[in-house]
């Protein structure tokens, strides 16, 4: 079924080569190989690909391209994805093996572009910060004709409507129903329908027509939108290789769809966003503190992009160019399994100049480019090797034929308009390459069990081994047997990547780290956990065994509430984990899983944990890199232990394995944060997930791609309408600002539980226990920190501090408030000098007050969850009833000592109420809290997290003080120290705070807390 608006493919006769296989029918003719080459170029699979035709504004071609001296040559002729013959077998014999000696490895050793000092340009001080711009692609204004501008010039006039035009809608009110109705509600066609019905006869009795009549006209008005409008086009491709006289396979007859839009101009969309204008790098540069320490954070800050640009400026035309390589990702995603496996393979791609944070919040600067096809066939033809080349092959022509449009401008600057009005002169490029491990085998051509990026036999991976690279897998190609190199390098020989068609691109350096699956997925929870559970099986009798996993069930389930923490009711024990599961789970597992194994296990996942948390962070110095190799040394060295006691039977492991490169990729493309995986997963929700649910399930795909054009274009004309200073709240209608208040969510009241079974999904798209509890992104704002009571008191809790006195069993809050008043009054006297002030001289204060339930916190932490301004929304409770459950009273760091650096500036207390009175007609917000005490002044070495205890006066009370709500800096949690005991099969996670004596300051409960604590 052939959507709407869009465009379909049209098949065109061409007479191919007779050797041919690939047909790129209507390609330009610089697009086309030259016969001359084609004894140089890799053999292809049967297959011809017929392609629709394009109307496309290419940029004049450039003249040929001299590499630079200080990269040198490619030593062997380039292969490209060219319609050449091609034997399609993955079989190979001992006895052909090659004897000749291969080419050579490219060294090991980093060939970063810091010692090519003739591309350093202009240094400019950013704050604490010196930053060095690249000296030839600086972005230089240009007008829309490539023309250079002085640098004071005016942005050229926006080509936008004026002020108060709302087409194709009528006015703000039926833009804002239209929006909330699709996109926000995501309201079905019949639903729509009864919307309008009952509106029509709300209006009737006013003779008033209603703004929108049925759902048709919703649709046409939102089909009218034109920003953000890229059509879909598509192209199909079919086996034309050697087939049996006898029952042909199916898969050999089929023709396999790929659906894709223009990937030019998507990012010249997000590039001419105004919203995003100060979220994007436009010249390469380094960082560097005042000890000259080297920072790195978004893309732009890495060796990589500096390396490209410094090799585009050989072509004197490029200089005063803008470098947009573009970051791809792709990962085939399930939507039903009940329905018989529906499959969908979308391919996304974002501009490299984002930054981190913009990319990874929902800001809409990752968007669907493609669909690409997934064949299939039964498992008769499963392990046919001309079936699995055919997949293989096909998955890199499709991706070669949607990037083709960018070709041309890969070498020959062409002129775009960027958010901040102006226009310049752009070089685009192939970016990283977002992906799990076996994408990244598919996409390096290598074999299962082999590292993409070197050249480390898969029986020894973390022996040391030098990196792979397209020269020296091109000269291996060139002269050994491909048994030879399937055995001995582990090298698909005719898998041709679809980097090959593209200048300045490796697939080898481009593939991304992928913290998700890596990290998070493949070594924590499938080797980890997995092996600890094996370990304690190994262990001991199946009783005893059976109970100490019971134990650290129980451990991990009575861990107190916390912002954003995932509650594990029932421990891990459950069968379909996805990666928030995991997330949560490292947060929680360090104190179950102590004393019940040996201590080198515990530090083996601690040190892992550390390697984790470090590589997350937003920002990246060389000194985080050497703490990163030193987490690293530790867990290769504790994780033996899983080795000689037989549960692991190797250590040999992809995703541990790329833990190695990690120190190699941070210095290429900055924090791997950037390209994580979750981005691309998180986009498997907007973009095919919930496009799915609203289909009517039959040939869903066609309805998918309009639903993902709608909304498209919805979110473009909402940026657009905003930029024009259209969208003002107060503007609105007061229902309908209680309609957006509703769907986009206040954060300041409190939000009705969440159901325990609520479909959790990947960061940051996804409403997840933290997003639904706390709403931690925030856009759009320089704030700092600050801490704010809530909007609102509770008026059915305490209203005199007598009554505070009785609720929280604090007998003496009245005068402990008098003494925080003059502290408050008297600036040179603390708190702590306030408490031998006689009674009789302390003011006195009414006795009428307000409590609340919470406070807010709002502080910088770019590497968690956090909107594009790198801020992070956190409320810290207090409260007798929770959810309807039990009280919850949070622990929060409080700032004592702000001269002093690190942890110990901070006291860690317990929030016991959140209270305001007013005194001289001043409001003073204030927080009770109970104090805990430092435990030793070092880290547990087993864990590596603080302890604390709670504090108590002499005669047995807690230790209390009335403190203002400024204090606070944000929530802490805290972990039991078990010690041998075994937790109360009763006990629940809100008495967890009150039954133990000894707790762990939770470093690993978020990223920020790992960074203070």
């Amino acid at each position: 079924m052939a959507p709407s608006r869009i465009t379909t493919s049209s098949t065109v006769a061409s007479s191919a080569r007779a050797a041919g296989m690939f047909q790129h029918l209507l390609w330009p003719a610089s697009l086309r190989f030259s016969p001359t080459l084609s004894h140089n170029l890799r053999h292809l699979p049967h297959f011809r690909h017929h392609h629709c035709q394009h109307q496309h504004h290419h940029p004049t071609p450039p003249p040929p391209f001299t590499p630079p001296p200080f990269f040198p040559p490619s030593s062997s002729p380039p292969r490209f994805l060219s319609p050449i013959v091609f034997s399609a077998t993955e079989n190979h014999d001992e006895s052909h093996k090659d004897n000749r000696t291969p080419p050579s490895s490219p060294r090991e050793e980093d060939t970063s572009a810091a010692d090519v000092d003739h591309a350093i340009g202009e240094q400019v001080d950013m704050g604490p910060l010196q930053r060095l711009f690249h000296k030839y692609l600086t972005a230089r204004k240009c007008s829309p004709d490539g023309d250079s501008l002085p640098p004071d010039a005016p942005p050229s006039p926006p080509p936008s409507r004026p002020k108060g035009d709302w087409f194709p809608f009528r006015n703000q009110l039926e833009f804002e129903t239209a929006d909330l109705c699709y996109r926000r509600v995501q309201m079905s066609a019949t639903h729509i329908d009864a919307l309008c019905k009952i509106w029509a006869a709300s209006l009737a009795e006013h003779n008033a027509p209603p703004l929108c009549v049925d759902h048709t006209k919703m649709y046409e008005a939102i089909d009218g939108i034109e920003n953000g409008d890229v059509a879909w086009q598509s192209f199909h491709v079919t086996y034309q290789g050697p087939r049996p006289e006898r029952a042909i396979p199916s898969w050999m007859e089929a023709s396999y769809d790929v659906w894709f839009r223009d990937p030019r101009e998507i990012l010249k969309n997000i590039l001419g966003r105004p919203d995003l204008k100060d979220d994007i790098d436009l010249t390469p540069y380094r960082d560097y503190d005042s000890t000259g320490i080297r920072q790195y954070g978004n893309l732009f800050s890495g060796d990589w992009a500096w390396d490209q640009a410094t090799r585009i400026a050989n072509d004197v035309h490029t200089h005063g160019a803008t470098f947009v390589p573009f970051v791809l990702g792709s990962d085939k995603t399930t939507v039903s399994v009940a329905t018989g496996q529906s499959e969908y393979y979308p391919l996304y791609i974002s501009p490299g100049n984002i930054h981190n944070s913009t990319r990874r919040a929902h800001c809409n600067a990752v968007a669907l480019v493609g669909f690409l096809s997934v064949p299939k066939t039964d498992e008769t033809c499963s392990d046919d090797p001309h079936f699995r080349h055919f997949r293989r092959q096909l998955y890199h022509t499709s991706i070669s034929t949607i990037l083709q449009v960018f070709k041309p401008g890969m070498t020959c600057p062409e002129v775009i308009r960027f958010g901040d009005g102006y226009h310049r002169r752009v070089i685009w490029g192939v970016g990283p390459y977002i992906a799990d491990y076996p994408e990244q085998v598919l996409l390096a051509g290598v074999v299962q069990g082999w590292c993409p990026r070197c050249l480390a036999r898969p029986q020894q991976l973390d022996g040391g081994a030098l990196r792979r690279c397209r020269e020296h897998t091109e000269a291996l190609v060139e002269e050994l047997h491909p048994g030879t190199l399937w055995d001995t390098y582990g090298i698909i020989s005719n898998v041709v990547p679809f980097t090959n068609d593209f200048p300045r691109a490796d697939i080898h350096e481009l593939i991304a780290p992928d913290i998700l699956h890596q990290l998070i997925k493949g070594t924590f929870k499938d080797h980890l956990v997995d092996w600890v559970t094996k370990y304690l099986k190994a262990s001991y009798p199946k009783r005893e065994y059976k109970k100490i996993l019971a134990d650290i069930d129980r451990r991990i389930a009575i861990a107190a509430p916390f912002a954003g923490l995932r509650r594990f009711p029932q421990g891990r024990g459950f069968k379909q984990w996805t990666g928030d599961d995991s997330k949560a789970l490292m947060k929680v597992y360090l104190p179950a899983i102590e004393n019940h194994l040996p201590d080198d296990m515990v530090r083996a996942v601690r040190a892992f944990l550390e390697f984790c948390y470090i590589v997350r962070r937003n920002t990246l110095t060389d000194t985080d890199i050497t703490e990163l190799e030193r987490a690293l040394a530790e867990f290769h060295h504790h994780r033996t232990i899983f080795e000689e006691s037989g549960v692991a039977a190797s250590l040999s492991l992809p995703r541990q394995h790329s833990l190695v490169h990690y120190i190699h990729l941070i210095r290429q493309y900055g924090a791997p944060n950037g390209l994580c995986s979750s981005i691309t997963e998180s986009k498997h929700i907007e973009a095919v997930k919930e496009p799915w649910r609203r289909s009517s399930r039959f040939d869903a795909l066609g309805q998918m791609l309009v639903t993902n054009q709608r909304l498209d274009k919805l979110k473009a004309i909402r940026i657009d309408f905003a930029a024009r200073g259209m969208l003002n709240p107060i503007f609105l209608p007061a229902p309908l600002r209680a309609l957006q208040d509703l769907t986009e969510g206040n954060h300041f009241q409190e939000p009705p539980p969440a159901p325990e079974n609520a479909l959790q999904f990947h960061e940051p798209r996804s409403r997840s226990v933290e997003e639904c509890e706390d709403e931690p992104q925030i856009d759009g704002t320089t704030l700092m920190a600050e801490v704010n009571l809530a909007a609102k008191s509770n008026p059915a809790r305490s209203r005199t501090f007598q009554d505070l006195a009785d609720e929280i069993n604090v007998p003496n809050i009245r005068r402990l408030t008098r003494r925080f008043l003059y502290s408050q009054l008297h600036p040179n006297v603390t708190l702590r000098t306030a408490r031998s002030v006689p009674p009789q001289d302390l003011p006195n204060i009414p006795d009428k007050l307000r409590v609340y339930d919470s406070a807010v916190s709002v502080f910088r932490a770019p590497s968690d969850l956090c909107g594009s301004s790198g801020l992070r929304r956190e409320r810290i409770r207090s409260t007798p009833v929770w959810r309807g459950e039990a009280a919850r009273y949070d622990t929060a760091f409080i700032m004592t000592q702000p001269d002093v650096a690190g942890i110990f500036s901070m006291e860690v207390a317990r929030v016991l109420a959140f209270f305001s009175f007013k005194h001289q007609d001043i409001v003073h917000p204030c927080v009770v809290v109970h104090w805990y005490n430092w435990y030793g002044d070092a880290r547990d070495d087993k864990t590596g997290m603080y302890m604390v205890r709670p504090s108590f006066n002499s005669t047995g009370s807690k230790h209390v003080e009335v403190l203002h709500v400024d204090s606070l800096v944000r929530a802490a949690h805290l972990l039991p120290f078990f010690g041998e005991q075994l937790v109360p099969k009763e006990m629940t996670c809100h008495q967890s705070l009150d039954s133990f004596e000894l707790f762990y300051v939770n470093r690993y409960a978020d990223h920020h807390a790992f960074e203070i604590a």
